[in-house]
């Protein structure tokens, strides 16, 4: 194959989605001369089939559930249905614009694009559409796919993905949601927010099993209230076609019929058949294995996103490409400290975390160690204002830093941003406590939480 390019790259990138166009452009930025291939559209799935739509969905639902309720505010309003195609119509709205200026930004950095499905070669080179694209160095990013179960054949129709999910032209009357993690719990809120008889299937003991289990157990008692079903602690068994839906048998032998059944397990990575094993890298089921650098075993070649073993979400790949980049244009990088990241599970209402959960602290420092505090927002005015309730749960080594702060409630996702700063700059809860919050903000709550942790609480109980 004759080379596509005049020279060779600094970086070919394999995979336009979070990682791959984060490192695009911050190595484009440095000087690096970068090509970036992509099968579908630069953005990837977060952009088109997930973060972003995702959230569109859940705040139409949150829009259709404010009208419901709006007497309780004293405002009148009728709540005449949801119309899919204006939902819709809403949603590829914002992607297309997210979308336009993505591609602007790619074109302004003189990335060379090229769309097509690549295929690693070998350890510095990328074939597409016919044509070898030689580099200095490779970064995978492809990125990772919604996985299924052995027997659980996905039809796109009754049997659907979240990504089928994104699409369906009505509301379902009915569905069953098999996984009760993140992708799971954020679809039972949209749809019943639209209308539909939810019920989650999950194998563990809780919903949202990687939260703190005060978290997790928060949410399933807001779920409750809303009229979320949830099945814990029993794995699926299998799926059958009843004569108009779904009917989902767990492993012990309970039943539960649908319209609809989503498999919400999780993602897998997108690896097989695009060279990778031919090229010597080091692999384990599926996943490409890295160091804390994101470096695989072979000197030329990194990895990024969802395709490596560390948390699948948008803004991880966006650090892990910058710090590669960084790395390749010689400068001096640190290693993402991965219980740093913040994490948010955008239901209503929405649950966020920051640094370890109680039982990962006691596991790590002792039980002995370990001092936790929870603040209910009944005690925050705006909160009150909102109706929204919840809990924020900080979790102290004793007489050291917070290592963990642990929220849920309608809008915390907002508030993560602070927390993430308390735990990385390891912050004394006296420390906090000095800092002055503005009131009436649902942000104050996590101020009065130190304040309460520092011993001298406010509008909390000691």
């Amino acid at each position: 194959m004759a080379n596509d390019a005049s020279t060779v790259f600094d970086l070919v990138i394999l995979g336009g989605g979070s990682g791959g166009y984060a490192a695009a452009l911050r190595a484009s930025q440095l000087g690096l001369d970068v090509a970036l291939i992509e099968k579908d559209k630069v953005g990837g799935t977060c952009l088109h089939y997930g973060c972003i739509p995702t959230k569109a969905l859940l705040h139409a639902g949150e829009i259709a559930d404010q009208a419901r309720e709006s007497a309780d505010f004293g405002v009148k309003a009728t709540f005449e249905g949801i119309d899919m195609a204006a939902v819709h119509k809403y949603k590829d709205g914002v992607i297309s614009g997210l979308y336009k200026g993505l591609q602007g930004l790619i074109a302004s950095r003189k990335i060379t694009y090229v769309e097509g499905e690549g295929r690693l070669s070998s350890p510095t080179s990328v074939d597409v559409n016919g044509q070898r694209y030689e580099g200095r160095h490779i970064l995978l990013a492809t990125g990772s796919t919604p996985k299924s179960l052995p027997g659980l054949e996905i039809d796109g129709n009754r049997i659907i993905t979240s990504e089928h999910a994104l699409t369906l032209d009505r509301v379902p009357q009915s569905a069953i949601i098999l996984g009760g993690g993140v992708i799971g719990c954020e679809f039972a809120s949209a749809w019943k927010s639209f209308g539909t008889d939810v019920t989650i299937v999950e194998g563990l003991p809780h919903l949202v099993p990687a939260e703190d289990e005060n978290s997790s157990k928060l949410l399933e008692r807001a779920f409750r209230k809303r009229g979320i079903k949830f099945s814990l602690g029993t794995f699926f068994d299998k799926a059958e076609y009843t004569q108009n839906g779904v009917k989902v048998t767990l492993a012990n032998g309970k039943e539960y019929e649908a319209e609809l059944l989503l498999v919400a397990i999780g993602r897998g990575p997108v690896s097989q058949g695009l060279g990778y094993e031919e090229a010597g890298v080091a692999m384990d089921r599926g996943y490409v294995l890295v160091d804390e650098y994101c470096r695989t075993n072979v000197p030329t070649i990194s990895a990024v996103g969802d395709l490596i073993p560390t948390l699948q979400l948008a803004h991880v790949g966006f650090a892990e490409g910058i710090l590669v980049a960084e790395r390749l244009a010689g400068l001096n990088v640190v290693p993402i400290d991965y219980d740093g990241v913040p994490r948010v599970t955008y239901s209503h209402p929405e649950v966020a975390s920051v640094g370890l959960t109680e039982a990962k602290a006691k596991e790590k420092y002792g039980a002995d160690k370990v001092v936790t505090l929870k603040y209910n927002l009944g005690g925050n005015g705006r909160s009150k204002i909102l109706k929204a309730q919840g809990e924020i749960k900080l979790v102290q080594v004793r007489d050291g830093a917070v290592v963990g702060v642990h929220m849920v409630g309608d809008r915390m996702g907002e508030q993560v941003g602070e927390a993430q700063l308390i735990y990385n700059w390891e912050a004394l809860p006296a420390e906090v406590a000095q800092l002055i919050h503005a009131h009436p903000t649902q942000n104050e709550a996590l101020g009065e939480a130190h304040l309460a942790l520092a011993g001298k609480p406010l509008h909390s109980h000691d």
